[in-house]
């Protein structure tokens, strides 16, 4: 039996999605700075991340957007084959969802031509096209994972393909180079997600879905756990600190998604996300 959700339902939870999550940081990212903030050994940083909770706490109790760069919105939709839209379709639904959470909101519009720079919201729509990753899988739900993604952290995202003979070695060398090159420029501390294997472009997809776990949270595959905690150490070892300022903390968390890869192939990608990590995940 499929099960079917009037359109305009789906409309109206991207849009109320949208807005909490721009003035709402999730509490794993709340957390995840507190925990810098009492672990950290400079008293600059200290003094930053202290400043970065209470820009949080302003955000939240004025329903303030929590940066100005209020990001692209990004989505990773699982459809059930049993799930049904009544009115239109998903992807219409989710992109007319974020253009109305993105004015009603107060948000700012970024998308722009790639070439003349000319803002976008008056002839493709205010901050569209979203960015939808779409997922077919079993059963009757429609399940939304939604990120705003700021320019800052994404400028300095980077993808590779290694040779297959330099394995974690030359993994850790790759990630260690992109978040030191990266510096202040994504608004330390930072989570990174490290996407491993498949093709060229599905490192990279993988490693921009890795930034929406959890963050403290363990990976279930415990190679990839003990792995994720030996590239935290090194990265924390560089000394960028909060927003560059130099200190222990620079990376909050990393997380890896792998999958299986050609035989001649070791695709690697690093996603960054700042420390305002936006993200919400609902089932309809």
């Amino acid at each position: 039996m499929s099960r079917e959700v009037e359109f305009n339902d789906i409309v109206k939870s991207i849009k109320n999605m949208i807005i909490h999550t721009a003035y709402n940081l999730p509490k794993d990212a709340l957390d995840a700075l507190n925990k810098a903030y009492e672990e950290e050994k400079s008293p600059v940083c200290k003094e930053v991340l202290k400043q970065i909770l209470e820009n949080a706490r302003i955000a939240r109790t004025e329903d303030r957007p929590l940066c100005q760069d209020t990001g692209l919105a990004v989505f990773f939709v699982k459809v059930g084959e049993d799930f049904k839209v009544k009115g239109g379709t998903i992807k219409d639904a989710i992109n007319q969802g974020t253009e109305e959470g993105y004015k009603e909101g107060y948000l700012r519009a970024s998308t722009c031509d790639c070439f003349t720079r000319e803002n976008l919201k008056d002839k493709i729509g205010y901050n569209l096209p979203a960015v939808i990753h779409f997922d077919l899988v079993e059963g009757d739900k429609l399940e939304i994972e939604y990120a705003a993604k700021g320019g800052g952290s994404e400028n300095v995202s980077r993808a590779t393909v290694l040779a297959p003979a330099q394995g974690k070695p030359g993994i850790l060398k790759f990630v260690k180079e992109v978040i030191s090159n990266a510096g202040p420029n994504p608004c330390p501390p930072i989570i990174v997600g490290v996407g491993i294997g498949g093709t060229f472009e599905k490192a990279v997809i993988s490693s921009k879905h890795a930034l929406f776990r959890e963050a403290g949270t363990k990976n279930e595959d415990s190679e990839l756990n003990e792995f994720e905690e030996e590239i935290l150490e090194e990265l924390n070892k560089l000394g960028i600190g909060a927003m560059g300022m130099g200190g222990t903390k620079t990376v909050l968390a990393v997380h890896i998604e792998r999958q299986p890869c050609h035989i001649a192939s070791l695709p690697v990608s690093v996603n960054v996300q700042c420390h305002s990590s936006r993200h919400s995940h609902i089932v309809l």
